[in-house]
């Protein structure tokens, strides 16, 4: 498993799954390989804090996916609590507003810094069509563009965005910059309801950090064959590209 190590690093699996049964089972038949699960809103509104405890405690790295959006002081308490709970990294929506980033920056820092926060730019659902009617007329890229330095200078570690703009952000953001990327699917599979997706290697080619996949794995008939492949073509993109 030596050559895998990096691409676990880089490979988070989303557990969409409702009950904790379900997601324990689930990452149970991925295997050893997996490092990193992300948690989202469905399993941590069913199953609450007890589910982070509970892959902690299987040794996974969790990114929990809860996009806080709120007022600073409501917004730093809970990123206090995902903190203590062991989140490794976390998300909030950069919609929130450069005062409710520093706010959970500094919530993280006084926690020990362990949990890094990740700002949401634009959710990969929102189609061109859909876009002008929730931002201003801004193109997609350049609202992202606008977030992430907004993100980086309140102090969050980095975001989650779209493959399709990942590119764009080198110019305004600095290198260690975490970018986060959803919507990965390996080539051929389908695309579901997220529209601006990529594969692992144009992701990374991109400049992803961090590749969230999610059906093309927990949708298959056997999850850890999925994963492996993924794994391994992930293994051979940093490869190339380092």
């Amino acid at each position: 498993m030596n050559h895998h190590a990096s691409a676990q690093d880089l490979a988070i699996l989303a557990v969409d799954r409702s009950t904790a049964d379900e997601a324990l089972q689930l990452v149970d038949r991925v295997g050893s390989s997996l490092l990193w699960v992300k948690l989202g809103l469905e399993i941590f509104t069913a199953e609450g804090p007890s589910i982070v405890r509970a892959m902690k405690d299987k040794g996974h790295r969790v990114f929990l996916d809860l996009k806080l959006h709120d007022i600073p002081n409501t917004v730093a308490k809970a990123v206090s609590v995902a903190s203590g709970l062991g989140a490794d990294l976390l998300t909030l929506h950069a919609e929130g507003g450069p005062k409710m980033m520093e706010a959970a920056a500094q919530a993280a820092e006084a926690e020990g810094g362990e949990t890094k926060l990740l700002a949401v730019t634009v959710l990969t659902s929102l189609s061109g069509e859909e876009f002008p009617q929730v931002y201003q007329p801004h193109p997609v890229a350049e609202r992202v563009a606008i977030f992430a330095k907004e993100a980086e200078a309140s102090g969050v570690h980095g975001v989650i965005c779209s493959p399709k703009d990942l590119e764009g952000l080198g110019a305004v953001v600095s290198n260690d910059f975490l970018r986060v990327t959803p919507g990965i699917r390996p080539a051929g599979s389908a695309v579901g309801d997220q529209v601006r997706v990529a594969t692992p290697r144009t992701a990374i080619e991109a400049g992803a950090s961090k590749l969230v996949i999610g059906r093309a794995v927990t949708a298959a008939a056997d999850p850890q064959k999925a994963w492996e492949a993924i794994l391994e073509e992930i293994a051979e993109v940093s490869t190339q590209t380092s």
